[in-house]
């Protein structure tokens, strides 16, 4: 499927969508140690494993998202959820697409469908972070219509980052998204 194929929110014919759950955690720690080609190493992995306990799943599934092949393998996954401190936005958490289905639409569906899930509540942004050295990500963000916020220093490919923002050593790349 190509970008002038892809129908807004439309997932490939041979995948399902679901609503995640608490028996899907064991799985989604499988993909965030194996489908980020290594960045960061060891220490990377054990970070994004962190980064999504099962209380995501448990307490953020109505916003969040999982994509199954017709084996029922885990092929990509949207965590997210409404604010409750900003009534106008939502907060994507965390997305992953195995390496083998990127750039089939899967993940630009699924922001879709987060888009549509936020628009539905009455929300107007979108929010969400990456880390500076996961170009790819910050590169797929700003395809996907987000802006980069500003930082409290510019990386040297120009990028603007925001120090220590999930602690010490833990720098971020801010986006938001409105509408």
């Amino acid at each position: 499927m190509t970008e002038r194929d892809r129908v807004p929110g439309r997932l490939p014919e041979d995948l399902t969508l679901r609503r995640p759950g608490p028996a899907d955690h064991a799985r989604l720690q499988v993909a965030l140690a194996e489908w980020w080609g290594g960045l960061g190493g060891a220490a990377g992995a054990r970070q994004r494993q962190l980064l999504v306990p099962r209380l995501f799943l448990q307490h953020f599934a109505d916003t969040s998202f999982l994509v199954e092949r017709p084996d029922g393998t885990l092929h990509a996954f949207l965590i997210g959820f409404l604010s409750q401190t900003e009534p106008e936005a939502a907060y994507i958490h965390f997305v992953g697409v195995c390496p083998e289905g990127r750039r089939d639409g899967v993940g630009s569906a699924l922001y879709d469908r987060f888009f549509a899930t936020a628009r539905a509540a009455g929300r107007s942004r979108v929010r969400c972070i990456t880390s500076p050295n996961n170009r790819n990500s910050i590169a797929y963000h700003t395809r996907m219509g987000f802006r980069l916020e500003p930082g409290d220093r510019i990386d040297d490919a120009g990028v603007p980052v925001h120090t220590d923002y999930d602690g010490p050593g833990l720098d971020r790349v801010s986006f938001v998204r409105e509408w």
